[in-house]
C-alpha cells in the first residue's frame, strides 16, 4: 500500500478514536503530499513519497529546536511529537557502522580523491544508502572520508 493511502485510512483512524492531534498532524502530510501529487501531475513514486515525509519531519524538528531555543517547550514538544508520528512511516535508519561502510564503499566507487570530487561522492554514496539515512549524516561521512 502506498504511504499516501495509508495516511488516508490512519486519518480516518485517528478520526473515528478521536485524537485530534494526531488527525491534525496526518492531514498536514496528507496534503504536503497531495500537493506533491499535483505538482508532478501524476501519482507520486514510493521515493518521492519519502523525500516529502522526510523533508516535512525535518522542518517538525527543526523548529522544534527554534521553540525550544526560545523557551517554547511546549511548542517543541508537539512538533517533535508530529516528527516522530512522521518517522512512523519512514524507513528504519541506517546504522552508524553499516553507514559508514556505504559511504567508503560509494567515495571508492566514485574515484573520489579530495573536497572538489564532493559532489561525485555525495551522488554514489546517496544512491547507495537508498533513503535509509539523513544527508547530512552521509554528507559528513563523505566529507570526513574525502579529507582523510
Amino acid at each position: 500500500m502506498a504511504i499516501l493511502e495509508q495516511i488516508k485510512d490512519d486519518v480516518n483512524g485517528a478520526m473515528r478514536a478521536g485524537e485530534k492531534e494526531r488527525v491534525g498532524a496526518l492531514r498536514l502530510v496528507l496534503s504536503e503530499l497531495q500537493k506533491a501529487a499535483k505538482e508532478g501531475s501524476d501519482a507520486l513514486s514510493p521515493e518521492a513519497e519519502l523525500a516529502v515525509l522526510r523533508r516535512e519531519r525535518k522542518r517538525r524538528l527543526e523548529s522544534a529546536k527554534a521553540f525550544r531555543d526560545g523557551g517554547r517547550n511546549d511548542l517543541a514538544d508537539s512538533e517533535e511529537s508530529e516528527a516522530e508520528l512522521i518517522g512512523g512511516y519512514l524507513p528504519a535508519e541506517i546504522s552508524d557502522d553499516e553507514l559508514a561502510a556505504l559511504v567508503a564503499q560509494a567515495v571508492r566507487d566514485s574515484g573520489a580523491q579530495s573536497a572538489k570530487d564532493m559532489g561525485t561522492a555525495m551522488k554514489q554514496a546517496m544512491a547507495a544508502v537508498g533513503g535509509r539515512a539523513d544527508g547530512k549524516r552521509v554528507s559528513e561521512l563523505v566529507r570526513a572520508a574525502l579529507q582523510g
